[in-house]
């Protein structure tokens, strides 16, 4: 039989902390995403072109990102480059490692979004006296952005969680302050399982928001 006590008392106590530690992982997560997308724009650029040595950065750094586990990344960014007298705090490395996976991951989002439309619709625009600029904004990126919206969503999710792996690394996001709530006051499951709801809830409320843009967005 399952007996187990629950005192839910010591998790009120300290929910002040699983908020705080909250916070910082929506924090690094929003950061996170908006500098990987903007590392991932040229990344996809040059990988798409296939030539030259910003092509081979590009696909160095993707399959790196794509192809190694995200913690390796974050012990690497923090271990690794402290080994060769480069210092970072348990944020800034997580924040490294974790901008360094997403832009990976999205630029090969970005990349198939532009391989699924089709290449005459840029030589088409510019025929109708449209210049580069307009071509992309009104013809190329409401159709890349209706490909790569939910994946673009899922790779926030995965960002989110991904955060947890700061705790390996001394951080106090959600994971580190739980981990450090429940060896003060040794309720393992009680501060766990509380934790495993707040991140759901967050990552609930990110689907649900991109469903509803979704919906208002692509109704038409």
């Amino acid at each position: 039989m399952f007996d187990y006590d629950f005192y839910w008392s010591m998790v009120w106590a300290k929910f002040p902390m699983l908020l705080d530690g909250a916070f910082l992982t929506i924090q690094i997560t929003v950061l996170s995403v908006v500098l990987g997308l903007l590392a991932a724009i040229p990344l996809a650029l040059w990988r798409r072109n296939g030539k030259g040595t910003l092509a081979l950065f590009a696909g160095a750094w993707i399959e790196s990102a794509r192809n190694t586990p995200a913690l390796f990344q974050i012990y690497m960014a923090y271990f690794g480059l402290g080994a060769v007298g480069l210092h970072l705090s348990s944020y800034t490395a997580l924040l490294i490692a974790i901008v360094f996976n997403n832009a990976g991951y999205l630029a090969e989002v970005l990349r198939g979004g532009l391989e699924g439309v089709a290449p005459q619709q840029a030589p088409a625009a510019r025929s109708l006296g449209m210049n580069a600029f307009q071509s992309f904004t009104y013809v190329i990126f409401p159709q890349l952005f209706r490909i790569i919206f939910f994946p673009f969503v899922n790779q926030v999710n995965w960002a989110l969680l991904n955060t947890s792996l700061g705790m390996m690394i001394g951080l106090r996001e959600l994971t580190g302050a739980t981990q450090m709530a429940q060896a003060e006051s040794f309720r393992t499951f009680e501060f766990f399982l509380v934790a495993a709801g707040m991140y759901y809830v967050i990552a609930k409320i990110i689907s649900l928001g991109a469903l509803t843009a979704a919906w208002r967005i692509f109704r038409d």
